[in-house]
């Protein structure tokens, strides 16, 4: 994104404009309204990934067999 010898202003100036670009190709009013639609969709993609997460999870538990769990609780040296 930045070349050899850009100064801190000139990276500045680089940013805005990209921003600028992304905001009039994506139909976005403002640069404001554009970063809160992508921190949004970034959010979501997280939530995405850890309702996968808790699927699994979920899956998991429902494949423990009950029987062997009540046999192996009455194994336990504290009363279940």
């Amino acid at each position: 994104m930045t070349a050899k010898g850009m100064t801190s202003v000139s990276v500045s100036y680089e940013v805005r404009r990209q921003l600028n670009t992304l905001r009039t190709h994506g139909g976005y009013r403002s640069v404001d309204e554009l970063l809160q639609d992508l921190i949004r969709q970034h959010r979501m993609a997280r939530m995405d990934g850890s309702l996968g997460t808790l699927r699994a999870r979920a899956k998991d538990a429902a494949d423990v067999d009950v029987d062997h769990l009540v046999e192996r609780l009455k194994l336990a040296p504290f009363r279940v």
